[in-house]
């Protein structure tokens, strides 16, 4: 009898070795499954963070680009007035030149 609960026992512990085994073997393949998912996982976190960096990016360009435009539009504005200061003084050459011409005759 001693035998045979003794060969039953061996055979209980082989068949829950092959199982550890087994599962294992399962759990190895899942965390090989799990790794690839966090590499991924990790990867799209970076590539999130960078689209983020460049989206800031391209938004402060943008200010600066906005700013710029204002004050070129400023610039074309006193340019203009100045355009204007410019053709009076050239009207008023004309008028003096007739004045200076009369005043010669």
């Amino acid at each position: 009898m001693a035998s045979a609960s003794s060969s039953s026992a061996r055979h209980l512990f082989d068949d829950s070795k092959k199982r550890l085994c087994a599962r294992v073997g399962v759990n190895v393949n899942n965390l090989g499954s799990v790794a690839r998912q966090v590499v991924r996982g990790s990867k799209t976190n970076e590539i999130m963070h960078q689209t983020l960096k460049n989206f800031t990016q391209v938004d402060v360009v943008s200010d600066y680009s906005n700013q710029n435009l204002q004050k070129m539009t400023l610039i074309l504005q006193h340019v203009g007035y100045q355009y204007d200061v410019m053709q009076d003084s050239v009207n008023h050459l004309d008028y003096l030149k007739e004045q200076v011409t009369a005043m010669e005759r």
